[in-house]
């Protein structure tokens, strides 16, 4: 390694994800999210990091780990504009920017408490309205929601 090089502050992983640009303040949402409290690999969580972007970011590095297109929608719902760098080898293969996806079925819960998903056993459905501004709306009553004041199903 160079020795002009800082030190890094979190370890390099040999295969996995790299979770990074979230916002400091999601950092612990997005681990209950993904659940990577009962993963039985290693999981690095940084928190309160310098950047640029975002004055203040989290980090997440979890070994042997890649997610699913479904835990991808998850997490764009909490954390969207973050940055996945899928790992193999110490390298990096692959970067992915998480967006919201146009449609996002069975991960947030509908505002409106007379929507029907809210009131029979069934999948919400929701159309991304307006990716910049965070805008979804329920495919069933058609109720227009701000993407970071839903709760997740």
């Amino acid at each position: 390694m160079n020795a002009n090089k800082k030190e890094r502050l979190v370890a390099a992983i040999q295969n996995g994800t790299v979770i990074d640009h979230i916002p400091s303040e999601k950092i612990f949402q997005v681990v209950a999210l993904l659940a990577l409290e009962d993963l039985a690999t290693p999981v690095t969580i940084g928190c309160n990091y310098r950047s640029k972007k975002l004055n203040k970011k989290g980090i997440i590095k979890v070994e042997d780990k890649f997610f699913t297109d479904e835990e991808i929608s998850r997490l764009s719902v909490v954390a969207p504009n973050v940055i996945l760098n899928i790992i193999k080898d110490f390298e990096v293969v692959e970067k992915k920017m998480v967006t919201t996806p146009d449609m996002l079925k069975g991960i947030v819960r509908c505002n409106n408490p007379k929507c029907i998903t809210n009131n029979e056993p069934m999948y919400t459905v929701f159309h991304t309205v307006d990716k910049e501004k965070g805008i979804i709306r329920c495919h069933y009553c058609e109720k227009e929601q701000f993407i970071d004041k839903v709760e997740l199903v």
